[in-house]
């Protein structure tokens, strides 16, 4: 355990060392908030596939896929269609509206008044998602090391305000890109793991159809086969579109807006998808092989829910003398990846759609210095990450869980209602401005409702029965709103049609952006992989069979070798950034620095 202990606080160590290493990039608001929208497309396509993971990913998930097989693949089939929309046309369009945030994006389709109150409505509910999930991975802290769970919380979170403080985007995207690399190394070593044990995929399919499995892994179960129907046929469907629907709606525009264009969106997108088909599949096998080969022994664990532990009893029993410690660290930086984007998209909100209205509210009409924007963001980024800290201890510390139970309804009452008017908003132009509130008000009917039976006749609804209706209210609030878009005023009318031609404007990245910074990305991220790749192949000192020392020189061999590709492509950019400085100065191009 010692090496363990070693191996995750070298990891610990190396996230706030990122934030320095980019602190030098944050000149302006734009940088801070989105990388001054010159992320490069595998930079962004790594951010994206981590915004999708977490600890509940090799938890709650992988515990899914031990008691019900793939099903639970549904929801990561519905992330793999969202991200191929987005890269077949839907990212450059959001990057292509040239915003810095998706509430920028909600002002533009739909006025101010949303914007507002998409803005309050995101900064009162996100900080709770954020605390939930630093909460969650102070218990697997807990549970994993004996760590003191008020201590755990702090010490991950103070981390987390650090680097996201220091290096803003710049930060959150490299540390994400860092991160990506060890989870996906290390979860495919498990994987394949996994199959040599069980004797190859010939064998692992085999158990599909043996008596004890045959019904639990059955793609659709039969209603009633598990607690309020799950993986039942209409869990299948609600669950995919739920999964879907958030990401191919304004609310998606986020995730693209930090890239340098439409066609690195596309690319971005493109590579998120396919490491998403690619790690749903290496992240599942795991825990099904576990409740093949382990299942009674995983079942017999005197902890609560061991199913949860799925994922983290197979790693413990297949992985080579200490690369426990990896695979742990991996656990840490999913959820840690989700925390600082959160938290940085949060900060971006507060200090673009909400600080300036606030000062002109005010009589401050001046604009602020670049200098002061960098300020701000970064006492809103250690204020608002101080918050999730202490929402995150009270989590903790109340026994009864009040304000946990009080997120989760509150999550589950509005948390669809408020994004269908933003789907509908992306794919219908004609509606009027103040739709999206009676959008809203149409869906808030069958979640009031549900929330009532729940209260007064203690009558729950599933999910899937209570998401299922909210579409159904929301389109026909849609129907109702159309006819109305004929009356709204011409100036509202422009202002939408402004932004459809805006978002398929391709970028004209010299002039709106300037020159690029792919070098510093490029030979920053290749070091620190060259770095990260020997720090690992010392683990070929820790006593291990031949082939154990493979799998570890494999996982390190795969982070030194992207290391190495960077640097090389560093080289070749370096070049071309030179070349092209020096043609549009000869030239006498106008571009921006």
């Amino acid at each position: 355990m010692t090496l363990e202990y070693i191996t995750l606080g070298l990891y610990l160590l190396a996230l706030p060392f990122l934030g320095l290493l980019f602190s030098k990039l944050n000149t302006n608001l734009s940088d801070f908030v989105r990388g001054g929208g010159q992320g490069t497309w595998w930079l962004v396509g790594t951010r994206i596939l981590m915004s999708h993971t977490s600890a509940f990913t090799f938890t709650g998930n992988a515990s899914a896929a031990f008691e019900a097989g793939p099903t639970v693949l549904v929801i990561y089939a519905a992330n793999v269609v969202a991200l191929l929309i987005g890269a077949w046309f839907l990212g450059a369009w959001f990057r292509q509206t040239r915003a810095y945030t998706k509430t920028d994006v909600v002002r533009q389709r739909f006025g101010v008044l949303v914007e507002q109150f998409n803005a309050y409505t995101m900064v009162v509910l996100s900080p709770f998602a954020a605390a939930i999930q630093l909460w969650a991975l102070a218990v697997f802290a807990n549970s994993i090391f004996g760590f003191p769970l008020q201590g755990s919380i702090i010490v991950i979170g103070l981390i987390v305000i650090f680097y996201s403080t220091t290096g803003g985007k710049w930060a959150v995207m490299a540390t994400d890109f860092m991160q990506s690399l060890i989870m996906i190394s290390i979860t495919l070593l498990v994987a394949v793991l996994a199959i040599i044990k069980i004797g190859g995929f010939g064998e692992f399919f085999s158990f599909f159809s043996q008596p004890e499995f045959a019904r639990d892994f059955a793609f659709v179960k039969e209603p009633g086969a598990f607690p309020t129907d799950r993986f039942s046929l209409k869990w299948i469907f609600v669950i995919f579109f739920m999964s879907i629907y958030a990401q191919i709606s304004l609310n998606g525009a986020d995730r693209y807006l930090a890239v340098r264009d439409g066609i690195g969106a596309r690319k971005a997108a493109l590579l998120a998808a396919v490491l998403m088909a690619v790690g749903s599949v290496i992240w599942f096998i795991p825990p099904m092989v576990a409740r093949f080969l382990y299942g009674d022994a995983i079942m017999a664990q005197d902890v609560a829910n061991p199913a949860n532990t799925s994922y983290a009893f197979i790693a413990r029993e297949l992985l080579p003398n200490g690369m426990m410690g990896v695979m742990i660290a991996a656990m840490f930086a999913a959820t840690m990846s989700a925390m600082d984007t959160g938290l940085n998209v949060q900060v971006g909100v507060l200090a673009r759609n909400i600080v300036p209205p606030l000062r002109r509210f005010f009589g401050r009409t001046e604009e602020m210095a670049p200098k002061t924007e960098v300020l701000m963001c970064k006492g809103l980024t250690l204020g608002l990450g101080v918050v999730i800290i202490t929402y995150s201890i009270l989590f903790s510390l109340n026994k009864e869980l009040i304000l946990f139970d009080a997120y989760l309804t509150v999550n589950s009452i509005i948390g669809i209602p408020l994004v269908f008017p933003l789907l509908i908003g992306m794919w219908v132009r004609k509606i009027p401005s103040w739709s999206y509130f009676s959008i809203f008000g149409f869906c808030m009917i069958p979640s009031l409702y549900s929330l009532y039976m729940n209260l007064m006749h203690d009558v729950s609804h599933t999910i899937q029965d209570r998401a299922l209706w909210i579409f159904v209210f929301g389109f026909i609030g849609t129907l109702v709103s159309v006819p109305f878009y004929k009356r709204s005023p011409a100036a509202y009318k422009e202002q939408v049609n402004d932004f459809f031609v805006r978002m398929h404007t391709p970028i004209d990245f010299i002039k709106e952006v300037g020159v690029s910074r792919t070098h510093s990305q490029l030979i920053i991220l290749g070091w620190v992989s060259v770095a990260t790749g020997f720090v690992l192949s010392l683990l070929l000192l820790v006593p291990n069979t031949l082939w154990a020392r493979v799998g570890v020189f494999s996982v390190a061999g795969f982070s030194a070798f992207i290391g190495v590709l960077l640097l090389i492509g560093a080289k070749a950019e370096k070049r071309r950034e030179d070349a092209l400085i020096a043609r549009l100065e000869a030239e006498g191009v106008e571009h921006k620095d």
